[in-house]
């Protein structure tokens, strides 16, 4: 039998390998922006958030006697990397990654959302409450890809039938 604490230590391990990997991928899409200069600035400022996230789940982890799953870290890190080679190859990078970012975002939402509930669950209000200070961050960058989506698609729509190099990037 599993108790809810158990649970919760497990997805804190989770939503730790998740932000891992998104600060992977947004690192390497980043790197790639030259062209998109207010998408490669929130980027950028995401990675802080996410820098930030990945602090505050340690915290989490260390009250409650655990650490970051070495596995779980290294299964997210291959697959970010996986995810972020494959983005070179494609002419649209920029408009796929900002499609696979609002994906990713919304992956995000929903773990701490569910962590919200299982630290509900265990009666852990700190894990709750960081939790709860995360998800407002993620949802933003849901909300700004999909408002800038149409934006960046135009941009490289118009720089494509140009035969524009700024396009993908």
């Amino acid at each position: 039998m599993t108790t809810p604490q158990e649970h919760l230590v497990d997805w804190l391990r989770d939503a730790y390998a998740m932000e891992k990997q998104a600060e992977t991928m947004l690192r390497a899409q980043s790197g790639r922006l030259e062209n998109y200069p207010l998408l490669r600035g929130r980027i950028d400022q995401h990675i802080e958030e996410t820098l930030a996230q990945q602090q505050l789940l340690e915290q989490c982890l260390d009250r409650l006697g655990s650490s970051p799953s070495a596995m779980k870290d290294l299964t997210a890190r291959v697959s970010a990397f996986m995810q972020g080679a494959g983005g070179m190859a494609v002419s649209d990078e920029v408009v796929k990654g900002g499609m696979a970012g609002y994906v990713f975002e919304h992956v995000e939402i929903a773990a701490y959302t569910a962590l919200i509930a299982a630290a509900d669950a265990a009666g852990d209000a700190e894990t709750r409450r960081v939790c709860q200070q995360i998800l407002p961050q993620e949802i933003e960058m849901a909300r700004w890809l999909l408002e800038h989506l149409p934006e960046t698609v135009t941009t490289f729509m118009t720089r494509s039938a140009a035969g524009s190099d700024e396009a993908k990037r």
